[in-house]
Order: structure tokens, then C-alpha cells, then sequence
């Protein structure tokens, strides 16, 4: 990882945007979203479990029985992209898909015991990943983190509407 440069203040008190690979925000983000991706999928694929799995099981086991359109839409994948994954889970036992009562056009996905048996063994790896990535780093810095990422994807968020 680059080193962080100092940089003076424009004249509107905020620094000059620097787009070195170091000052980069998107980049910094994404470059610390790889390194979380790439220990994941390394840590649950013994577990059967391959990471595109991983995002639709973590959102399940928060709300089971969501539509293929909402977990979708969660997950933050285009719904051909889920009808695939959905299908690899099905095969795996991890899941099962069914037309909703009230709505023919509907597609509902729960979770099965297999997915619910897993849970905790898995939460326990994204835990120790979390604390590893956390290591030497305060809880307020943490905290500090938590909340100014949050921040910034509201404000991306809300530009991109």
C-alpha cells in the first residue's frame, strides 16, 4: 500500500483531491474490499460455501423467505446474476426456491438447515477475519471508520439517485 501523503489545504478547507493510488478513496476502498474478498473465499471454501454464496446466505440468515427480486436487490447483484448463484445453492442444498402463495410471479428463497446449520461456524470465520483485519486498531478509530464509511456510501448513494 502507498504511503499517505500531506497534501495543503484548497481554498475551500478541504484537501486537493489526490488520485494516486494511495490518496484515492474508491481506490483505497476497493483495494481493502479485494484483500477482505480474497480471505474469505479462501476460509469458507473448505466449508463448501464459495463466496457469491457467502453474500446471499449472509442475507438470508437476517431475513429468510425474501423474493428473488429483494435478495437480489440486497445483495447488490442484476437478478440474472442471482438466478445463477440461486441455482449453484439450490443443487448445494443451501436453498430453496418456490412460486409465493399470493403472488404466482413471485419467486420466494429460504434457507434450509443445511444453510442454517452453517451459520455460526461461518459468522465465526467473517468474525476472526474482521478481527484480524482490526488488529492494532482502537475501538474509537474503529468506530470512527464505521461511521465515515457509512457517510460516504450516503453520499454516493444519494448523488447517484
Amino acid at each position: 500500500m502507498a504511503l499517505r501523503r500531506k497534501s495543503k489545504q484548497g481554498t475551500n478547507g478541504r484537501r486537493p483531491v489526490d488520485l494516486s493510488l494511495g490518496g484515492s478513496l474508491g481506490y483505497l476502498v476497493r483495494d481493502a474490499n479485494r484483500a477482505f474478498q480474497r480471505l474469505v473465499e479462501k476460509r469458507i471454501g473448505p466449508h463448501g460455501v464459495t463466496r457469491g454464496q457467502w453474500y446471499f446466505l449472509r442475507v438470508l440468515w437476517e431475513e429468510d423467505a425474501l423474493s428473488q427480486r429483494e435478495l437480489s436487490a440486497r445483495v447488490g447483484m442484476m437478478e440474472p446474476t442471482t438466478v445463477i448463484a440461486l441455482r449453484g445453492m439450490e443443487k448445494a442444498g443451501l436453498i430453496r426456491r418456490a412460486r409465493s402463495p399470493d403472488d404466482r410471479r413471485v419467486t420466494v428463497v429460504r434457507i434450509t438447515p443445511k444453510a442454517r446449520r452453517m451459520r455460526e461456524k461461518l459468522l465465526k470465520v467473517a468474525r476472526g477475519i474482521n478481527e484480524q483485519a482490526a488488529e492494532g486498531i482502537d475501538v474509537a478509530e474503529l468506530d470512527r471508520f464505521r461511521a465515515l464509511i457509512a457517510r460516504m456510501t450516503a453520499n454516493l448513494d444519494r448523488i447517484a439517485k
